[in-house]
Formats: structure tokens, sequence, C-alpha cells
């Protein structure tokens, strides 16, 4: 992957880090950008200064955030590889789901201009779209639909406000069902 997050060496340290990271995904997902760092801090149940020695900005924490989240489409591609076309597909898919709610929750404080973000977009398709391919090549995906088509749909059914998220997967489901071949 292009853009990576620094972990902390030391396993306290570390687990600080992975509990902040968690800490503000929710947080953010439930308040947005104007989420309190205090908040964050709480929820990972560390101080505000653990906070600072690991995010100095508030705009280092929602980059963090991002990158994890674009990390963890990279990792449940590579996991899901091997695993038949349209399932590989549908699994990477809904990481993705999870992606599309914590971007739209920081997407405002992103610098959509900077090194970072395209880097994250690049290895975003680097990740999903040969899957993408594959389950077309299999015969599973409609030939007529691009990997950008897909993305689009899914964001797109992914910010829509939904009673519960058993209604969210089953909208999603006919939304996928009209991608297959």
């Amino acid at each position: 992957m292009a853009v990576a997050v620094r972990r902390p060496q030391r396993a306290d340290a570390r687990r600080n880090f992975e509990a902040l990271l968690a800490a503000a995904r929710e947080a953010f997902a439930e308040n947005g950008t104007e989420a309190s760092l205090e908040d964050v801090a709480r929820r990972a149940g560390v101080g505000i200064g653990t906070l600072y020695r690991n995010f100095p900005t508030r705009q280092d924490l929602f980059e963090a955030v991002y990158v994890e989240e674009i990390d963890q489409l990279s990792q449940v591609a590579a996991a899901v590889a091997d695993r038949p076309p349209w399932e590989a597909l549908t699994t990477w898919l809904e990481q993705f789901v999870s992606y599309a709610k914590t971007k739209r929750a920081v997407i405002e404080a992103l610098n959509r201009e900077s090194e970072m973000f395209r880097s994250c977009r690049a290895t975003m398709y680097e990740a999903g779209e040969p899957l993408f391919q594959r389950a077309q090549a299999a015969g599973e995906v409609r030939a007529d639909a691009s990997f950008d088509d897909l993305l689009r749909l899914v964001s797109g059914l992914t910010s829509g406000t939904y009673v519960d998220e058993e209604q969210r997967d089953r909208v999603l489901g006919f939304a996928l069902s009209g991608l297959k071949a």
C-alpha cells in the first residue's frame, strides 16, 4: 500500500493506538468531524495526552482513520482473492460499505487533492478492481458494468438513511442482483 499508518513499536502503545483509531472511527460515524477528541480518548480508555501523542492534530486523526479503512480494504481483498469470484467480490464489498460510512464521516476534513488521498484511492482500486474483473471474466458480473460504476452504486446506496442495517443490507442486495450477469 502506498500510504500506511505508522504504528508505535511498544505493545502497550500499539494497543492504545489501535484503540484510538477504533474509537475515532466510531465517534466520527456517530457525530461526524465535530466529534470531540475528549470523547475519542474516553472511548479508547486513554487520556487526552495519549491521543495527542499519537495524533498531534485533529487532521492527523482524520487521515489515520481514513488510511486505516483503506488498509482494511486491501487486507480483505488479499484474504478473499482465492474464493469463488462472486463471493470474493461481495465479501470485499461488505468491507467497502464499512469504509463508505467512515469516509462520509470524515470526507469534509480530508484534502481530496492531497497525495495521501490520491494514494488511498489508487490503493482502493488496486485492491478491489481485480476482484471485480475476475467476477466479470467468470461471467458473474454484467459485461457492461465497470468497477467505477459499482463503487458509485454502493457509495450511493450507503449514503442513504435506513431503518436499520438489515434494511441497508437488503437494499444493497437488490442492487447487487442487478449487477449479476
